[in-house]
């Protein structure tokens, strides 16, 4: 227990229905490729890794440090350029080794640390909804530069690319199946996207429960209180800008790295961001254990809802005959579905999935001392 506690840096759940589903959440995206075979399952698990340390990486500024900031996407597309870009001019023969890889995302690192210093010494002194004006022409100007530099990034096509060859699914390490499962490249990036996530993720609660962490929480319910005690809220936003842009980075190269792809409507396009700010609110704001939640349940209602309309009223479906309800169960009606979803989820968990569960058992340990 004690270590427990201190690897979740004294932040537990808090709730027990809470720290089930974490750890639900934890053992099914491990053992995914022996549960759930087949390349779309195991396509939706990577997608809601990335898209976890994306959305913690988001929360660290809009949920702890209260900065409303639409240039999150754009770190995002660095680091899938970054190493798209390094594996794309630095490949040899037998393709790019884990040099170019590393290589690229050092090189999207210091441009994405570049860019948010510069955006946060310059903007963080206006007011909130001035700053997210400011974040959205930037990542406009920038998505717009990376569609216009087609010798660069490949355009409006984007840039298709190799991986490291233990990354490739030619690669199989083992002769005979491991559990009946073909153990292949493609496994062992899954696996390798979990693993850095996952440290990464531990990292940011690190950083939140920090003495650091607790001069945002204050920033953002007082910045003028922080200000008159004699913390520099400038120099606190610009730091927690940084860092959420070095986390989003890590997340566009993870991203790039499991598709083998990267696109201007792959990581830098609005749709991206605004998929952000619902998950980030459908989990709950301030409380990194939301993205885990509100990542979850997006990404596979986004990615499922359309194949569970089709067997609801689809053609054979069980409501296909009935009138005027086998017309709005359609799989067509997909994304009406969605957005009833999410405007059901606001209104019943106005503090997100995760604050409200905390709020039905505020003084519930999340895990009982073994005797």
């Amino acid at each position: 227990m004690a270590m427990l506690n201190r690897l979740l840096s004294h932040d537990l759940p808090r709730s027990r229905w809470l720290a089930a589903a974490l750890l639900a959440i934890a053992l099914l995206l491990w053992l995914q490729p022996f549960l759930f075979p087949g390349a779309k399952a195991l396509n939706v698990a990577a997608r809601m890794l990335v898209f976890v340390l994306l959305v913690a990486s988001y929360d660290l500024l809009l949920g702890y440090t209260g900065i409303v900031s639409f240039a999150h996407t754009m770190f995002f597309g660095i680091g899938a350029y970054g190493v798209a870009i390094a594996c794309t001019r630095l490949a040899g023969e037998d393709g790019p080794g884990f040099g170019a890889v590393l290589l690229g995302l050092g090189g999207a690192l210091a441009v994405s640390l570049g860019f948010s210093l510069v955006i946060g010494l310059f903007s963080l002194r206006v007011k909130a909804i001035f700053f997210a004006m400011i974040t959205l022409a930037v990542a406009a100007a920038f998505q717009t530069l990376a569609s216009q530099l087609s010798e660069l990034t490949g355009g409006e096509d984007g840039l298709s690319f190799r991986v490291p060859a233990m990354l490739s699914p030619s690669f199989e390490p083992f002769e005979s199946p491991v559990f009946g499962l073909v153990i292949d490249g493609r496994t062992l990036a899954y696996w390798g996207v979990y693993a850095v996530v996952a440290l990464a993720f531990l990292a940011l609660l690190r950083i939140v429960n920090s003495p650091f962490g607790r001069v945002l929480q204050a920033i953002r319910e007082n910045d003028f209180r922080a200000e008159a005690i004699g913390y520099r809220t400038v120099a606190y936003r610009t730091l927690g800008n940084v860092l959420a842009a070095a986390f989003a980075t890590l997340a566009g190269a993870l991203l790039a790295l499991w598709l083998r792809y990267t696109g201007p409507e792959t990581t830098l396009s609005f749709e991206v961001m605004l998929d952000v700010l619902l998950i980030v609110v459908i989990g709950g704001m301030g409380t990194l254990y939301g993205a885990v939640i509100g990542t979850v349940l997006f990404v596979f209602a986004q990615n499922y809802l359309q194949d569970a309309l089709r067997w609801v009223g689809g053609d054979g479906g069980a409501l296909a005959g009935v009138p005027v309800l086998g017309a709005l169960v359609t799989p067509d009606r997909w994304l009406l579905w969605l957005g009833l979803g999410f405007v059901l989820c606001v209104y019943f968990f106005p503090s997100g999935v995760v604050g409200r569960l905390r709020a039905r058992n505020p003084n519930e340990p999340a895990f009982r001392r073994l005797p």
